[in-house]
């Protein structure tokens, strides 16, 4: 998200409800995307004519700090020495350097201390949001974003004005909201994606290719009916019902909303194609047939929490042990029994 009074990493350190410890979920699906990774590498990298920089630069968007940006990382690295290999060519003499980027509150130390000791690459972090530049123009070979973008710039500023039709009053999400609420948060996606892709379309090679992994609706699919939205209706239930017993006032929760979409592949693809500065190369759908009945939320959300709803931690304790309960005695995964991801890799296009 956009400058630092909008960025909410994920929870720091190596504690019970940190990113580290409560991110196995994504990692499954990077698994998964490895195959689409070398495939992908395989099919379209031009590594011929990147290799005689010596240089092959990759970089992790969204890094986060638990180990899942290594595997990834380390997923893209492997589908490149075996593409060098294939054509004969010698990977050794090719050097990586990787950039792990995320927000600057990001708790890049234990990201560090994390490092696999023995690699392939040099390593080097660069804080800072990718909805903007973030490195010099034609100097990136790779990108890989995992779980990253339903993260938005900021809450569309529609959903936060009183005199707005789209203003979300008692609500903190758009999946059951009006047709308005839902339409601002497609546009700021829609909006974000263009700066994403502009900043990236600066910073890639000429044929250099960009993995993105998001969480997705189906096409065609209501809101209401994704998984992981489902699951955040029950985290809103909990904020609701701290109202009506006065621990948090009604309107601070009508001040608050997340700033988070996730969009249907088709929206994804007409994103890119509206931008026009890289072309879809492959577009897959990793489906998970046992998702997590109960997200650990906390790992992702404590900050936004602490710093906008102003929630001590004793509070905090109250809330997610709630959102537990609500999640236990829910029938969500009855109606929702498989979670969608979609894989996109893209290439940067040469007319543009």
């Amino acid at each position: 998200m956009e400058g630092p009074s909008n960025a909410f990493p994920m929870n720091g350190g190596e504690g019970p409800h940190s990113y580290t410890r409560n991110s196995s979920a994504q990692r499954i699906f990077i698994d998964r995307a490895r195959k689409l990774i070398q495939e992908a590498v395989a099919e379209h990298l031009d590594i011929e004519a990147f290799s005689s920089s010596g240089a092959f630069l990759v970089a992790d968007l969204g890094c986060s700090v638990g180990p899942n940006t290594f595997y990834a990382v380390s997923n893209v690295l492997q589908a490149v020495e075996q593409k060098c290999q294939s054509l004969g060519l010698d990977s050794q003499i090719l050097e990586f350097q990787v950039f792990f980027n995320d927000h600057a509150g990001n708790d890049f130390n234990t990201l560090f201390r994390l490092l696999p000791p023995v690699r392939r690459y040099h390593a080097a972090g660069l804080p800072g949001s990718f909805y903007g530049r973030l490195f010099p123009k034609s100097c990136l070979h790779f990108v890989c974003s995992s779980f990253t973008l339903h993260w938005l710039s900021g809450v569309p500023k529609e959903v936060q004005d009183k005199s707005s039709p789209a203003w979300n009053k008692g609500r903190i999400f758009y999946p059951n909201a009006n047709k308005e609420v839902i339409e601002a948060y497609a546009a700021q996606f829609a909006k974000d994606m263009e700066v994403f892709l502009c900043a990236r379309a600066q910073e890639v090679v000429l044929g250099g290719l960009m993995a993105l992994t998001f969480g997705t609706r189906r096409d065609g699919a209501p809101h209401s009916q994704f998984i992981t939205n489902r699951s955040l209706d029950l985290l809103e239930s909990c904020l609701v019902d701290m109202v009506k017993k006065g621990t948090i006032s009604e309107e601070r929760m009508d001040e608050f909303n997340l700033p988070m979409y996730y969009a249907s592949p088709q929206e994804v693809k007409e994103a890119v194609e509206r931008n026009g500065r890289f072309s879809v190369k492959k577009m897959v759908e990793i489906v998970d047939i046992h998702p997590s009945a109960n997200p650990p939320w906390r790992a992702g959300l404590e900050g936004l929490l602490k710093e906008q709803m102003q929630f001590e931690d004793e509070m905090l304790d109250e809330f997610f042990d709630s959102v537990t309960r609500k999640h236990e005695e829910s029938s969500i995964l009855e109606f929702a029994p498989e979670a969608s991801v979609t894989f996109v890799l893209l290439k940067r296009n040469a007319a543009n």
